[in-house]
């Protein structure tokens, strides 16, 4: 492999990448600053996750097969719903946690 040849993260390793400032000092000022007039940040649930939110996000990824963690990048709106629903997690923040995935994988192919 080439020195500068990138190579697709797995859905676990970003998992992880998104859980380095879950309910951190630091990561909560930043989530702050995302904030919407009722007080929600969703989209920085990228950024820094409450750890409940974390907690979805793992059981979301530990009962995906693995043919969907091979082709997470790629999972349709209705395979997402249905992870959500089989996994009992909100289906909107695990939709933002696989476009992140999608988009970060975007940009290492």
């Amino acid at each position: 492999m080439a020195i500068d040849e990138r190579v697709k993260i797995s859905i676990d390793q970003y998992l992880q990448e998104v859980a380095r400032f879950c309910d951190d000092q630091y990561g909560n000022r930043i989530r702050g600053q995302f904030q919407d007039m009722q007080g929600t940040s969703e989209l920085a649930m990228l950024v820094a996750p409450t750890y409940d939110e974390l907690s979805e996000l793992r059981r979301a990824v530990a009962i995906m097969t693995p043919g969907e963690k091979q082709t997470a990048d790629r999972l349709s709106d209705e395979q997402i719903d249905r992870i959500a629903i089989d996994a009992h997690v909100d289906p909107a923040n695990l939709a933002i946690f696989m476009n992140g995935y999608a988009l970060v994988c975007k940009r290492v192919s």
